[in-house]
C-alpha cells in the first residue's frame, strides 16, 4: 500500500453509501486515513498543503464506499468438503492460507469483513496480523468457533467421532460450557460470539433460555452476538434474547417476522451460496439433489425477505465466502444483486445495506460505510453505473482503485488462485470452484470461445486433433 498523504479522488459520480441519489461531478479529499472533504466545488488547484497532494482523476467513473461483507468466512479455505473443513488441515496452515486469501477479498473491492466463526483463534490472529501491516486485506471482526449443541450445526458427524477440537464449532450441550466457552472466547480476543442452531431450521437446537444466557454474558463482557438461525424458533429465540443481529431467518413465520419488526434487530440472509448451488452447482459436481433443494429454499427465501424488506426490517449484506462455490474475491457483490432480484430492493438501497448497514458488523457504524466528512477512508472507483446494474460491481476488471483506510491497494499482479487442492473427500458440496468470470466470461474470452468453435466446426470429419 502507498504511503498515507492527501488523496484528491477528482470529478465522478459520488454514490455516497447514505441512500442519497447519486451525485455528478463530485470530488472527495482523503487526508490520512478520512474524508476531509466532499463536494463539486473541490479542485485540484485550488488545494494548497504542506502535504502532497496525489490526484486521481475520476471523470466518467464512479465514487463509492468500499464493500464490506458481512458474513465472510475467511478461515474455511475454499473448501469443497465438510471433512476439508474441519480435519485435513493444520490451524497453522489455516493461517496462513487465510492471510493468503485475504488478499483476495481485498483486490475485489471488500474493504472490510466480518468473519461470524471458524478454526480455533485463526480468524483472530489473521484480524491482527492484518491491523498490524504485516499482510494486506480487510479490516476485520472474527468470532471464533461457533457454539453449537448435539442437535445443531457443527455437529456433523457420528457420535463416536463427534466434534474434533479442529472443527468450526464447539459442542456446549449444557449451560455450564456454554457460559464457559463464551469466557474463555472473549479472554482469546473475538469481537463476537456466532451461536449455530439447526443448519436448515429443522428443529430449535437452543433453548430460549440458553440464547438468552449467551448473548447476557457476551453482552456483560461488551460483545456483540450473532446467531444462524433459519427456523420460526430459534428466530424467535434470538429477537427474545436481544442478540446483535440474525442471520438467515428466511424460514419464519408471519407472527415471528412481526417480533421481528418490534425489535428493531437487522437480519444478514446470506443468500449467495444458496444461490449459487441453486443456479450453477451442477457445474462444479453438487448432485441434482442438492440443487434442487436450494432451489427450492431460494424460493421460500424470496417471499418470506420480501415480506421482511416492505414490514420494515433493517438488512444487512453477507455471502458465506469461504466454500468452493463461493470462493474469496470472487461473489461478495453478488448479495446485492440477489438483494435486488429476489427481495425487491433497489440498487441504491442495496449498495447501502452492503456498506452503511454491514458497519455495524465492524463495530463502525456511523464511522465507516458512507462518504461523508469524518469517515474512515475507504472508498472505490469504478467503471460503471451500479445504480443502472448492479452486478458490475461483481467485475473486478472494472475496478480502477480500491482505497482502505486512504491507502491506495495494489492492484497489479496476477489474481493469486490456487491450484493444489487436497483429495476429494466425502460430503462434497461442489467439485470445482465457481469463478465470477466462468459465468459471465468477458467479451474478449467470449470472442476467443466462439472462434474456435468456428475452427472446430469447419474441420473435415477425418481430420484429427490433438
Amino acid at each position: 500500500m502507498a504511503a498515507v498523504g492527501r488523496t484528491l479522488i477528482w470529478n465522478g459520480t459520488l454514490i455516497d453509501g447514505t441512500g442519497a441519489p447519486p451525485r455528478p461531478a463530485t470530488s472527495v479529499l482523503i487526508e490520512g486515513n478520512r474524508i476531509v472533504a466532499v463536494g463539486s466545488e473541490l479542485r485540484p488547484q485550488d488545494l494548497n498543503g504542506s502535504q502532497p497532494l496525489t490526484v486521481v482523476d475520476a471523470t466518467g467513473l464512479t465514487i463509492m464506499p468500499g464493500l464490506i461483507d458481512a458474513h465472510c468466512h475467511l478461515t474455511y479455505g475454499e473448501v469443497r468438503t465438510e471433512e476439508e473443513l474441519d480435519l485435513y488441515a493444520s490451524l497453522e496452515y489455516r493461517a496462513i492460507r487465510a492471510v493468503w486469501n485475504a488478499q483476495k477479498v481485498l483486490r475485489a473491492g471488500v474493504t472490510s469483513i466480518s468473519d461470524p466463526g471458524g478454526s480455533g483463534y485463526v480468524g483472530v490472529a489473521v484480524r491482527d496480523a492484518i491491523l498490524a501491516g504485516m499482510f494486506p486485506g480487510p479490516r476485520m471482526t472474527t468470532a471464533g468457533r461457533f457454539l453449537s449443541t448435539s442437535n445443531s450445526i457443527a455437529d456433523y458427524y457420528p457420535e463416536w467421532v463427534g466434534v474434533p477440537d479442529s472443527s468450526s464449532g464447539v459442542l456446549v450441550n449444557t449451560k455450564d460450557a456454554m457460559v464457559d466457552e463464551v469466557r474463555r472466547q472473549i479472554k482469546s480476543g473475538v469481537d463476537l460470539i456466532k451461536i449455530g442452531d439447526s443448519m436448515f431450521g429443522q428443529h430449535q437446537a437452543f433453548a430460549d433460555d440458553e440464547v438468552a444466557l449467551i448473548t447476557e454474558t457476551a453482552h456483560r463482557l461488551k460483545r456483540r452476538v450473532t446467531i444462524h438461525a433459519r427456523g420460526p424458533g430459534e428466530v424467535a429465540a434470538a429477537i427474545k434474547a436481544g442478540v446483535d443481529w440474525i442471520m438467515h431467518g428466511e424460514l419464519m413465520t408471519d407472527e415471528v417476522l412481526d417480533m421481528l419488526v418490534q425489535s428493531g434487530i437487522p437480519l444478514c440472509p446470506t443468500l449467495t451460496l444458496v444461490a449459487n448451488t441453486a443456479h450453477w452447482g451442477e457445474r462444479v459436481g453438487a448432485s441434482p439433489r442438492r440443487v434442487y433443494f436450494y432451489a427450492k429454499h431460494l424460493e421460500k427465501a424470496a417471499e418470506t425477505l420480501t415480506k421482511a424488506r416492505k414490514a420494515g426490517v433493517p438488512f444487512m449484506a453477507g455471502t458465506d465466502s469461504g466454500f468452493a462455490i463461493t470462493p474469496y474475491g470472487h461473489w461478495h457483490a453478488r448479495e446485492l444483486e440477489l438483494l435486488v432480484d429476489y427481495v425487491g430492493f433497489t440498487p441504491l438501497e442495496a449498495i447501502s445495506i452492503g456498506t452503511r448497514n454491514n458497519a455495524r458488523a465492524l463495530n463502525l457504524a456511523g464511522e465507516l460505510g458512507t462518504i461523508e466528512v469524518g469517515k474512515l477512508a475507504d472508498l472505490l472507483v469504478l467503471d460503471g453505473d451500479p445504480v443502472r446494474n448492479i452486478r458490475v460491481l461483481q467485475d473486478r476488471a472494472r475496478l480502477r482503485a480500491v482505497y482502505k483506510d486512504g491507502q491506495s491497494v495494489d492492484l497489479s499482479g496476477p489474481w493469486p488462485e490456487r491450484t493444489v487442492w487436497p483429495h476429494e473427500r466425502a460430503l462434497i458440496a461442489a467439485r470445482e470452484e465457481l469463478y465470477w468470470e466462468d459465468v459471465y466470461p468477458s467479451e474478449a474470452v467470449r470472442e476467443a470461445i466462439t472462434s474456435r468453435l468456428q475452427t472446430d466446426l469447419a474441420l473435415e470429419p477425418t481430420e484429427v486433433r490433438e
